[in-house]
This record gives C-alpha cells, sequence and structure tokens, in this order.
C-alpha cells in the first residue's frame, strides 16, 4: 500500500461515552473504511500519528433505520476499529489551544 491509501483509510476519531472511557487504558477508537483489514489499519495509525500499535479490534455497526417523513432510509454503516497502543505511546486527540 502506498501512503495515500494508508491516509484514506482512517476516516475520524470517535469521540464516545465509552470511547473516552477506552482512553484510561491506551486505547483509542477511529472509524475506518468498510474494506480495510486489521493489518492495514496497524500500519495506517502506526504511519499518522507514530505510535507503536500492539493490537487491533474491528467491528461493523449494525444498520440502522431512519424515518423522515413517509420517507424510510438506514443510517451509514462504518467499521470501527479500538486500536491498542504500546506502553508509553499515546495519540493527542484534543488540541491544547
Amino acid at each position: 500500500m502506498n501512503k495515500g491509501e494508508l491516509v484514506d483509510l482512517i476516516k475520524y476519531p470517535i469521540i464516545t461515552d465509552k470511547a473516552t472511557r477506552l482512553l484510561e487504558s491506551n486505547q483509542y477508537s477511529f472509524a475506518t473504511a468498510k474494506k480495510s483489514t486489521k493489518p492495514e489499519i496497524k500500519l495506517a495509525i502506526e504511519y499518522l500519528f507514530d505510535v507503536k500499535v500492539t493490537s487491533v479490534n474491528t467491528y461493523n455497526s449494525p444498520k440502522k433505520t431512519r424515518r423522515i417523513g413517509k420517507f424510510l432510509g438506514s443510517k451509514p454503516r462504518y467499521k470501527r476499529a479500538i486500536v491498542t497502543l504500546a506502553e508509553g505511546n499515546s495519540i493527542n486527540l484534543f488540541s491544547d489551544n
């Protein structure tokens, strides 16, 4: 994979109550491309943030329906990756400005 493809795998960090609790155990949550694999996600995180990744856990979000008026559709689905970093590594998700 080239570097451009690695950058496109990671969409955005996920900031929820559970994700902020996981920060205490050095685990970070990211929304990734649907077709990405665990080794590709590991390479992308190590390249983007210059950290050492010890494990990657992924799951696909369930399909949820949404109604707007009389129209019935579904919410967009994504793959979530929970990345565990090695001891002493961290990612600064919140800017200090």
